[in-house]
């Protein structure tokens, strides 16, 4: 890791905001076109620019069957399922309080690591975790528990829930990619391979081409989608990570949500309740605790095996 440099702050503090504002457009796209065919458009053009830095960068691709593979299940979970519960869950419920549930992502990955990959657990982490969920709760019943034993929950909050479950399923998948590819090419190659998935769903529903009512805001927030929330965005992070290291790249992911609420309130006037707002907040308080005590336990645990 090299020395941070207000530049690469800068980039990740563009990141967060870019990322924020993809639900907004996400929610203006989804307004004028199907999701499927939005999803298509926006992963053909973030490959296009993704693929071209990865030859001007690393050269043509030269990946084998097993990495094929790796990225094609990258691209299943977290390109084509994700993008169907991002975008069909933005045609039901606002982009504030999606984004709000989405910031219990890094929770639901540290709990899954613990699950099923030996992960360190603490009760400082535990407690981070069990933080989340409830402000999660808060957020997707809208501040009254009682809906989740009643079956209330609409599909849109179920959706947006799916897709923090499959982000973590993409993050999984994509350490065994790290053992051979650059998180540039990874990124380029889930994007490749989701975007075939998107674009036959979209050509078998016949959505792709139909188009003819998407206004220049439409096609706006695709473009918008493609070129900065992903092509740009992705290789912002991605550079990060490598610069600083994943665990101060990662805070950044917090100003997410608080963008993603601002930005839905500006345009498109979205008012959340303070309930949600709070359970929101609630969401954040516990991902920060989980992100410091996880970066505790590997601290720890790399100085008893330095010291061993």
């Amino acid at each position: 890791m090299a020395a941070a440099s207000p530049a690469t702050y800068g980039r990740l503090l563009a990141t967060a905001l870019v990322w924020g504002a993809t639900w907004i457009a996400g929610r203006v796209a989804v307004s004028q076109a199907s999701p499927l065919a939005v999803a298509s458009w926006r992963f053909l053009l973030a490959a296009l620019v993704l693929g071209a830095l990865v030859v001007i960068r690393e050269g043509w691709p030269r990946w084998s069957l097993d990495e094929w593979l790796t990225l094609a299940a990258m691209g299943a979970s977290g390109i084509f399922l994700y993008n169907l519960c991002f975008l069909y869950g933005l045609t039901m419920i606002e982009a504030g309080r999606g984004a709000l549930v989405v910031a219990l992502t890094p929770a639901i990955i540290a709990a899954g690591d613990w699950l099923f990959f030996g992960a360190p657990m603490s009760s400082a982490k535990a407690t981070g975790i069990g933080l989340a969920m409830v402000g999660c709760l808060l957020v997707v019943t809208n501040g009254d528990p009682r809906q989740l034993l009643g079956g209330q929950i609409g599909l849109g909050e179920w959706l947006v829930i799916g897709c923090s479950l499959l982000w973590a399923v993409y993050t999984f998948v994509g350490r065994r990619g790290t053992r051979s590819l650059s998180p540039l090419a990874m990124t380029f190659g889930a994007s490749f391979t989701g975007c075939l998935m998107l674009t036959l769903a979209a050509w078998l529903q016949g959505s792709l081409f139909s188009m003819a009512e998407t206004t220049w805001y439409g096609w706006s927030a695709i473009v918008f989608l493609g070129l900065f929330g992903t092509a740009l965005a992705f290789t912002w992070y991605a550079e990060a990570v490598q610069r600083i290291g994943a665990t101060r790249s990662a805070a950044f992911i917090n100003l997410v949500p608080l963008s993603a609420v601002g930005l839905g309130a500006l345009l498109l006037g979205e008012r959340l309740g303070a309930v949600v707002l709070a359970g929101g907040a609630l969401v954040i308080v516990g991902v920060v605790i989980t992100n410091q005590a996880g970066a505790r336990l590997v601290a720890g645990r790399e100085n008893k095996e330095k010291t061993a």
